[in-house]
């Protein structure tokens, strides 16, 4: 197991900046779960931006509702959602309050405490406990954050449509879903 320094915990300016940078900078940064005494630590490999109200794949192009209100929160929070009705998802809510915007985490590369599949938001949510109880948790909380690392290298960026979102029309073609070339924690390439 590589040595991992987790005391470099992202701050809330981190998340209120442009989605799209948020998302790219998001690769290979650390996100931290506590559960009891067990640290569950895995680097984020798959990222998907969502573009606020304007954007048709994103939740708040249905605007202000009971499920989005944390969406349109402050930057720095967790959005976590269900979908199909069994698989729960880990947003980063980023930009000013208000804006409706967020990253979907969609993969990440077990680091520490985690023994289960990651490849995919809902695995990923599974692997490290990640439910309903946990929309609206501050990043920067014991129980969740994220850890600064390097930077990825630009080089091994690579960026293309978003996965199950035909149903937004051109907002679905455009290359807003993130990925590290050639990791094998990646959902799909």
């Amino acid at each position: 197991m590589e040595p991992v320094d987790l005391s470099k915990r992202l701050q809330l300016s981190f998340y209120q900046r442009d989605t799209q940078l948020v998302a790219r900078e998001l690769l290979g940064k650390l996100l931290v779960r506590r559960v009891g005494d067990e640290l569950r630590v895995g680097r984020i490999v798959e990222v998907e931006a969502y573009l606020g109200p304007q954007d048709l794949a994103a939740h708040s192009s249905k605007g202000l509702t009971k499920r989005t209100r944390v969406l349109f929160g402050p930057a720095g929070h967790a959005y976590v959602y269900l979908v199909y009705g069994m698989y729960w998802c880990l947003n980063v809510v980023t930009e000013a309050e208000g804006s409706g915007t967020a990253v979907l985490l969609r993969a990440l590369e077990p680091v520490r405490g985690i023994g289960a599949r990651t490849q995919g938001p809902g695995l990923l949510c599974r692997a490290l406990g990640i439910d309903g109880e946990l929309n609206g948790q501050d990043l920067t909380s014991e129980e969740l954050h994220q850890v600064d690392a390097p930077l990825a290298d630009p080089a091994l960026i690579v960026a293309k449509s978003r996965i199950g979102v035909e149903y937004a029309k051109e907002w679905a073609r455009l290359p807003l879903r993130f990925y590290l070339a050639g990791n094998p924690y990646v959902s799909r390439s």
